[in-house]
C-alpha cells in the first residue's frame, strides 16, 4: 500500500499507531522488533522484515515517533501492531483501500 492520498485518514492512522505504541503494555500482544543499523534511513526494510512487504513504512515511522521518512531512525525496540491489529487500525482510520 502506498501512502494514502487522503491526508486526514493518514493523520488519523498515524495517531492510532502512536496511541497503540504508547498504550500497549510490555506483556501486551504486539510485534517487538529491534531496529538495525542498515534500517536507519530506510524504514521499508523494517516493513519488509516484519510484514513481508515494503509499504508499511508509515507504521514503522509512527511506531518510532518520526515525523518524516527523511529522519534518521535510531536503533531501538519498536512496538508494532500485528497483522490483525494493523487491519483494525486501518479500517477504523479508513486508511488505504478502506478510505
Amino acid at each position: 500500500m502506498s501512502v494514502n492520498k487522503n491526508t486526514a485518514s493518514t493523520a488519523i492512522f498515524y495517531r492510532q499507531v502512536r496511541d497503540f505504541v504508547e498504550k500497549t503494555p510490555v506483556w501486551g500482544m504486539a510485534i517487538r522488533y529491534q531496529s538495525k543499523p542498515d534500517e536507519r534511513f530506510d524504514m521499508t526494510l523494517i516493513s519488509r522484515r516484519v510484514y513481508g512487504r515494503p509499504d508499511e513504512f508509515l507504521v514503522v515511522m509512527a511506531a518510532a515517533g518520526l515525523d518524516s521518512v527523511e529522519q534518521e531512525l535510531p536503533e531501538q525496540l519498536l512496538v508494532l501492531p500485528t497483522e490483525s491489529q494493523l487491519l483494525a487500525l486501518k479500517t477504523t482510520a479508513r486508511f488505504g483501500s478502506f478510505g
